[in-house]
């Protein structure tokens, strides 16, 4: 199963909450970390492409500094994408085929949508906020000035975009006791089709 949502919309707690029902989330924020820590040929690369300048001095990623390169720059941000994405769902493919058999595995993948990848699960879940509720929860939360965050937003996929692919919706922009709530709505559908239905495991 795939999972997303726009940032701010509390895809994070979502995705909690199903591993704490049982699921093997493999988190794609985590993976992207890893495929470029120091000694991978990931970094190698991000460094033939983009120089040394985006190394620390102890020779780890200075994620701020490719941030300011990336940031606004098509072309740039591409280039860093088809360094990063293929390592990432070469190693969620790995961490799938390890997982127990008949386990629900959910793909957590901020951009899923922006990315191309909707088809590629039987079930889409999309975590959903107003955009004036992601606003919101960007500037009180994370302290992030109101243009910067609805730039953020801008740079993603629209909310209609995502709602237009997903197979399940979670409403995030009640309380927490209704994202539980829904949540476990769907974490029994997940089951049901399990049990019912074509393999969640894709």
């Amino acid at each position: 199963m795939g999972l997303t949502g726009g940032i701010g919309a509390g895809k994070s707690a979502v995705s909690a909450r199903l591993a704490e029902r049982g699921a093997v989330v493999i988190d794609s924020d985590v993976l992207a970390r890893e495929v470029v820590a120091r000694g991978t040929d990931g970094l190698a690369e991000v460094v033939r492409i983009f120089g040394e300048s985006v190394l620390t001095a102890d020779g780890d990623l200075d994620r701020p500094a490719l941030g300011k390169i990336v940031f606004g720059d098509v072309d740039a941000r591409r280039k860093l994408e088809a360094i990063i994405h293929p390592r990432v769902r070469a190693r969620a493919a790995e961490i799938e085929a390890a997982a127990p058999a008949g386990a629900i595995v959910v793909h957590d993948i901020p951009l899923l949508v922006e990315t191309g990848q909707a088809d590629s699960f039987d079930v889409l879940l999309v975590v959903d906020v107003p955009v004036e509720v992601q606003v919101e929860r960007l500037t009180a939360q994370r302290g992030m000035p109101d243009t910067e965050a609805k730039q953020r937003i801008a740079s993603q996929a629209s909310r209609e975009d995502r709602l237009a692919v997903a197979g399940l919706v979670v409403d995030n922009s009640g309380r927490l006791e209704e994202l539980d709530r829904r949540v476990g709505e769907v974490w029994a559908e997940l089951v049901r089709r399990a049990g019912h239905g074509p393999d969640t495991k894709r």
